[in-house]
């Protein structure tokens, strides 16, 4: 059995696309389990009640892929 854990959007940074079920894949500033905030890139329902799998990055990793981005 999963344990229990919490998490609040700190800020929504960005949509990147939704699905015809509402379903919407998105950048935030998420804080899990009342730790600092991370840069989250997962799918989230409307309600931001249930969400799919995804990335957390601290700010030094996603500084890093800007940079990779860029180079691109």
């Amino acid at each position: 059995m999963a344990d229990k854990f919490s998490f609040e959007i700190i800020e929504t940074i960005g949509i990147l696309s939704e699905n015809a079920k509402g379903w919407r894949k998105e950048l935030n500033l998420v804080s899990w389990n009342e730790r600092p905030p991370k840069f989250d890139l997962r799918d989230w329902d409307s309600q931001h009640e249930k969400m799919g799998k995804g990335i957390t990055l601290t700010n030094e990793e996603f500084n890093e892929l800007k940079k990779l981005f860029k180079e691109m």
